[in-house]
């Protein structure tokens, strides 16, 4: 069993810049894929960004390329998501979610989830 807790959201005008955390507990964090999934009102949960276990592989959606990135700090058990330049569009709850495996996108394969953050940007 794997526990997540992020932190770090907020609200922050265009152009700005956030770092979400997210605290992992129980097994062995290292072991695991993980991902950063976005849910704004009235749209499906999508798929930000991955990391594989030892930090060396990254995926990103090409909407936030160039503009976010995930990173990983196996001592402190933690995965965060610096986000920089940002749209109003990245409005949305930001989950992190853990899996055994090879990175994938789909939100259904991943098998622990936190509760959430809110991000809001103004425009």
């Amino acid at each position: 069993q794997v526990q997540l807790v992020e932190s770090g959201g907020g609200l922050v005008q265009a152009g700005g810049s956030l770092r979400l955390s997210c605290a992992a507990s129980g097994r062995t964090f290292s072991r695991y894929i993980m991902a950063w999934f976005r849910q704004a009102p009235g749209k499906e949960r999508e798929f930000v960004a991955s990391i594989s276990t030892g930090g060396g592989v990254t995926d990103y959606a090409d909407s936030v390329k160039g503009r976010l990135t995930i990173s990983r700090d196996v001592a402190k058990n933690t995965v965060y998501l610096q986000m920089n330049s940002l749209k109003p569009e990245d409005t949305a709850v930001y989950y992190c979610a853990a899996k055994a495996g090879g990175l994938v996108r789909r939100p259904s394969l991943y098998e622990y989830w936190g509760q959430g953050t809110q991000v809001t940007v103004s425009s």
